[in-house]
């Protein structure tokens, strides 16, 4: 398995079907099976090159796990100025991080997290992430590699809310 930064288009619609299958396993049971189900593991042709280029330009790390060429995991960490009003400016956001369902509990996940830690700038000296709360697999995880739940807040998707629950590990 080699772990890399995001380095094309072809790239995204491994990270993007990854995403979906990811959401699909995770979410079930606490998102809508409609909400699931409506996602195709396809991306759009014309939503990589734009997501790409928005995703080269932003202050953090993009890394892509691969076997034989297919990626099996992602992770999207980001510092600077990040949307979640409960990171700050010295602290780094972890975004997404996701591995396709197959390949859950073989350290994908810890391979991805453990390099872009290695990727931090020397001011950052937290790492905070947001997830939907009852995703136990997401919270196991988090939980074996030191990061608290330091709080919770609503995440919106179409027009309902969903609980969150905000982590923390000091780096």
């Amino acid at each position: 398995m080699d772990v890399r930064p995001l380095d094309s288009r072809r790239d995204l619609q491994g990270v993007h079907r990854v995403n979906v299958l990811a959401w699909r396993e995770a979410y079930d049971g606490i998102l809508p099976e409609s909400v699931l189900e409506e996602r195709s593991v396809d991306l759009p042709p014309g939503d990589a090159a734009a997501q790409y280029d928005r995703l080269r330009s932003q202050p953090g790390c993009f890394l892509v796990a691969v076997d034989d060429d297919v990626i099996r995991g992602y992770l999207f960490l980001r510092w600077g100025h990040d949307s979640k009003q409960f990171v700050d400016e010295d602290e780094a956001g972890l975004k997404e991080i996701y591995v396709e369902p197959d390949y859950w509990g073989e350290g994908i996940g810890t391979r991805l997290l453990d390099r872009a830690l290695d990727e931090l700038p020397d001011y950052i000296d937290a790492v905070k992430l947001e997830m939907l709360a009852g995703n136990d697999v997401a919270q196991s995880f988090y939980e074996s590699h030191d990061f608290e739940q330091v709080g919770s807040t609503e995440f919106e998707l179409g027009d309902d809310t969903y609980p969150t629950d905000v982590y923390e590990k000091h780096v």
